[in-house]
Order: C-alpha cells, then sequence, then structure tokens
C-alpha cells in the first residue's frame, strides 16, 4: 500500500507546482514532459517488469522498483535545469513502472480469490486518496517550503515500504512454480537453472511504446498531427513493432509472449481495459475544465468535483465479488460498463450552466459503474493464470489501459480542439482563441472579454466536453461489445485451494477448472 502510494501520488502532485518549478529553473516551453515523461516511463516498462516478476520473482523486482524510484525522487530533488528534472522524472517513472504493476501481482500471490476484492479495494482507495491528495499536497509544499520537498518527501515513505518489503514479503509460490517449470516435483529442491531474458524483446518493447507514447502525447500540442515529426514518429514506431514482433517470436522467454493474445481471456480483457483508459480521459481530463470554465469553479473546488469518482470506485469494487460470485466475472463487467455507458450518455443531457452538484453526481454513478467492471477482470485474469504467468498477464492488461489512457489524450483532444474550433469560427468577436487551453485560459480573466464573449466561449467548452462524453460513451460501448463477442462465456479459473494447483500455469491445450469464484 506504501508502494501504491508512492506511485499514484507523483503521477499527480507536480501539477500544482509548476509555476514554481519554471520560475526557478525555466523551460516552460517544454514543462509537460515533467507529466509526459513519467507516464511514458511507466507504460512502457509494465510489460518489462510483469516478465521480470515471474522470471525472477516479484520481491527482487519490487525493491529494484523502489530503490530505482528513489534514487530519481533524490535526483529530482537537486535538479538545476528543466532537461535535468524531466531526465530525473523519466527515472522516477523507471521504477514507478515496477511499482504500479507488481503490487497488482502481489496481492493476487498473497491472496486467495475470495479474499482478492478486499485487498484491491483498499489498494483502489489508497491510489484514489493519493491522487486526489496529490495536487493539494503539492501546492502546499511549493507555496509554503520548497517544490524540491515534493520530491524528497518520497525518501522517508519509499525507505519505509522498502524494509516492509525486505523484512516482510516472503514469497511461498515461487518455489514451486520454479520447480514445476523444469519438471520437477513441488515438494523437492528446485533446480537453479540459470535464467533467459529477452533484453532484445525488452529493448524493443521500450522504443516502441516510447516512440508510439511520444507520437500521441505531443502530436497536436507540440507539433501538428500531420507534421513531419508526428508522421516520423509513428512511422517509426510502426517499423519497431514489427521488428520488436519478429524478435519475440523467437525468443525463448520472450517479454509478451504469444499466449497473451491467443487466450480469449486475456486478449478481451486487454482490449476492454484500453477502452477503459480511453474514455477515463473524460472526466480526468476534460472534467477540471468543465467545472472551472464552464461553471466557474476554482482548482480546489473543481478537484472536489472529480473526487466524487474516487470516493465511489472502491466501494463498488469492494463489494463487486458479491456480484461476480453470483453471476460471473464476464457478466459482472459487462453489467458494470453498461451501466457507465448510461451514465456518460446523461453528461451531455446537464443543464446549462447547471450546478456542481449535476456533474458531482455523474462522476460518482460513473466511479460505482467502473468499480464494477475493472476489478472483476484484473481478477479474473490473475485467477485464470499460475504463479509463473500471473505477473506477465497482469502487466498486460495494464500496459493496454495505461495505452488506452493515451490514445483518449490524443483522439479526444483533437475532437475538442475541432468542436471548438467550429464554434468560434462564427464567434461574436474574431480575436476569441479557438482551442481548448487558449479558452480556458481566458475564461481564467472574465473582465478582460465582454459578457457576451465570455457567455460564447463558455457555451462553446460546454459543447465540446459533451462530444467528449458522447466519445467516451462510444468507448465504453466498444468495451461492452468486445466482453458479449470475444470474451469467453465463463472465465478458466485455477483453483487456489492447494500450492501446487496455485502454482501450476494454466494452458488453452488443458482447461481449467470452470469459473466459481465464490468457491475456494
Amino acid at each position: 500500500m506504501l508502494g501504491t502510494a508512492l506511485a499514484a501520488l507523483d503521477g499527480t502532485i507536480v501539477s500544482t507546482a509548476v509555476p514554481q518549478i519554471v520560475g526557478d529553473l525555466g523551460g516552460f516551453a517544454v514543462f509537460s514532459w515533467l507529466f509526459s515523461g513519467y507516464l511514458l516511463a511507466v507504460t512502457v516498462t509494465l510489460p518489462v517488469y510483469g516478465k521480470l516478476s515471474d522470471t525472477f520473482g516479484r520481491k527482487p523486482v519490487l525493491i529494484a522498483g523502489i530503490v530505482i524510484f528513489l534514487v530519481g525522487s533524490l535526483l529530482c530533488a537537486t535538479a538545476w535545469n528543466m532537461a535535468s528534472l524531466i531526465a530525473f522524472r523519466v527515472l522516477q517513472g523507471l521504477g514507478g513502472g515496477a511499482l504500479q504493476g507488481t503490487v497488482q501481482v502481489i496481492a493476487a500471490d498473497l491472496y486467495p480469490l475470495a479474499q482478492r476484492p478486499k485487498i484491491q479495494a483498499k489498494l483502489s482507495t489508497v491510489w484514489a486518496t493519493s491522487s486526489v491528495a496529490g495536487p493539494a499536497l503539492g501546492g502546499l509544499l511549493a507555496g509554503y517550503a520548497d517544490w524540491r520537498w515534493i520530491f524528497l518527501i518520497n525518501l522517508p515513505v519509499g525507505a519505509l515500504a522498502l524494509w516492509l518489503v525486505v523484512r516482510y514479503l516472503y514469497e511461498p509460490g515461487r518455489r514451486a512454480a520454479t520447480a514445476r517449470a523444469h519438471g520437477a516435483s513441488p515438494k523437492e529442491p528446485a533446480p537453479a537453472p540459470r535464467p533467459r531474458v529477452d533484453w532484445a524483446g525488452a529493448l524493443a518493447v521500450f522504443a516502441t511504446g516510447a516512440l508510439l507514447l511520444a507520437a500521441l502525447v505531443q502530436g497536436g500540442v507540440a507539433w501538428p498531427w500531420l507534421s513531419a515529426p508526428s508522421l516520423a514518429l509513428l512511422g517509426a514506431s510502426a517499423v519497431l513493432a514489427a521488428v520488436t514482433v519478429v524478435i519475440e517470436r523467437r525468443a525463448a522467454e520472450p517479454i509478451i509472449p504469444g499466449w497473451v493474445w491467443r487466450r480469449r481471456t486475456i486478449a478481451a480483457v486487454n482490449l476492454a481495459l484500453g477502452a477503459l483508459g480511453l474514455l477515463m480521459i473524460a472526466p480526468t481530463v476534460f472534467l477540471p475544465t468543465y467545472a472551472q470554465s464552464v461553471l466557474g469553479l476554482g482548482p480546489i473546488a473543481a478537484g472536489f468535483v472529480l473526487s466524487a469518482m474516487t470516493l465511489s470506485w472502491p466501494v463498488s469494487a469492494a463489494f463487486a465479488n458479491r456480484v461476480y460470485n453470483r453471476i460471473g466475472f464476464r457478466r459482472t463487467a459487462i453489467t458494470g460498463m453498461s451501466l457507465a455507458l448510461l451514465v456518460l450518455l446523461a453528461f451531455p443531457l446537464l443543464p446549462y450552466p447547471g450546478s456542481p452538484w449535476h456533474p458531482a453526481l455523474i462522476m460518482l454513478l460513473l466511479g460505482a459503474a467502473l468499480g464494477l467492471f475493472q476489478l472483476p477482470l484484473i481478477i479474473g485474469v490473475q485467477a485464470s493464470v499460475g504463479w509463473s504467468e500471473r505477473g506477465t498477464a497482469t502487466a498486460s492488461i495494464l500496459f493496454y489501459r495505461q495505452v488506452g489512457q493515451s490514445v483518449g489524450a490524443a483522439l479526444f483532444g483533437a475532437v475538442a480542439n475541432g468542436v471548438l474550433a467550429a464554434r468560434l469560427a462564427h464567434a461574436p468577436d474574431p480575436d476569441l482563441p479557438d482551442d481548448l487551453d487558449s479558452v480556458s485560459h481566458a475564461l481564467e480573466n472574465p473582465a478582460a472579454l465582454t459578457a457576451d464573449a465570455a457567455d460564447y466561449l463558455r457555451r462553446a467548452v460546454d459543447t465540446a466536453v459533451d462530444h467528449v462524453y458522447v466519445g467516451a460513451a462510444c468507448a465504453a460501448a466498444v468495451a461492452v461489445l468486445v466482453l458479449v463477442f470475444v470474451a469467453p462465456r465463463r472465465f478458466p479459473v485455477i483453483p487456489d485451494d492447494t500450492e501446487d494447483n496455485r502454482d501450476e500455469p494454466s494452458s488453452p491445450e488443458r482447461p481449467s477448472s470452470p469459473e466459481r469464484p465464490g468457491t475456494p
């Protein structure tokens, strides 16, 4: 839980300290890479850490991740210019990828299937609380101390997490899984073969993901979508993706093995959580803009509107097992995303300008629906594989959720700016801005605008955000269709009542026991 708090906190804590950081170090033109670089490093390392945790065990990977994260935090606090700070943030993200993925795997290793919803709900609560508290804590430290304390505060928390992991984390499943993977009895001492690591595949996956995410994050922001940099990055990522496929097909122990997509359960969840990442851009990125520009709320009040979702999500997740114990993983997820689809379609029906409680209620309902959707899929995938495959399977679904977020940010950013440009083409004042960021900044100082111009801009933002939520509803519909037509009717579940069964990898050729999540 401490490791989860570290990873979640650093995703948001920097946001409110940007003015102080830029004032001290300069580099306003590239400060967005403080966020993009961290997200990119976390995302592209997830598959690598997942495979390494299956090869070497969860504990050494988690320890290495915490150490890298803490070293990156310390270096961030000593940064002398924006370029060095961005580089150290990327180093932080390299550790954050291990924290984000490995913690989920350890939770599945330590807790039997019947108890996983409870621990996952606690981890979700930690993530939600840390994400919401991050901006406020960052603003306090930057305003009343120094922005460097944003990174120094990680050191005592991370040191405590590291000590607890080293001292208390024990992996009983690793010995049996290693023995069985090499043909020995799990009751006998396991052989100690030299681990084979697909370093070429790891480098190829890392490079492909880095170029693709850089194109998605910076396209339409730092340069136009059809410009030479965007086309070069997208073309290079496509070439590297083909090279990665060739490398992985030839590798003895590939970073992304073929069974990740050959098994219907994992392939369907990859696609469904990719759609979840895409639709999450609507509330997390565009709702704060809506709350401030349309409703006239301040940043803190806008954050509270968004936090309604983070309150209901873990509560819903905690009770999800009572639903999937009765109707199964797949039907529970379909129910949750179907409700989310209706909630997202309700957003454009909100009155203009409306009251703050209207979008807050929407977010409360959305969090409850998505809690029913995501948790059964994660637990269902983890229950369908053995110990030696759990890290790779978990990292795969988390990776595609992160990629979905990057695609969503690029796609919905283009949608919002396109709608704004169309609306403002006939604006009463020809000098009004025509992109979302510029409009938001203009509405922060409404005294510089006429009443008609300010109202016109607010209505334009309202229309743009409505279109984004319709797009998010389309992503929700895609997730439902994937679960209906691609996912198996019942997720295969490996019983966890004995160590032998728990540690034995599942395979398509020999199906595991049918889905009965309520029975250990």
